[in-house]
């Protein structure tokens, strides 16, 4: 199953709603054209954000430096930038 995405000329654009301070860290499921992701971290200083980061580079094996939070900082919701691919389906993520 493919994932929502925009295609940009550096990589693809994604939304994601993240879950922190949940018992398990994984993709899970999708709520509409935004990927639901469960984290262990809470919401504080960044903590969160970091380790989507860290899991989605993991998942993806691609470098932290390859996603970029564009909107969403502060939010659970977001809008990534994944830099070097140009698909992503939910085999990756599962």
């Amino acid at each position: 199953m493919q994932i929502p995405y925009k295609k940009t000329d550096n990589g693809i654009i994604i939304k994601v709603k993240i879950e922190p301070k949940s018992s398990k860290k994984g993709f899970a499921g999708f709520i509409g054209d935004t990927v639901k992701i469960k984290l262990n971290s809470p919401p504080v200083e960044g903590a969160a954000n970091k380790e989507l980061i860290e899991f989605l580079s993991k998942e993806l094996n691609i470098r932290k430096s390859s996603i970029i939070i564009l909107t969403g900082k502060t939010s659970k919701n977001k809008v990534l930038e994944i830099r070097g691919i140009d698909s992503l389906s939910t085999e990756v993520l599962c």
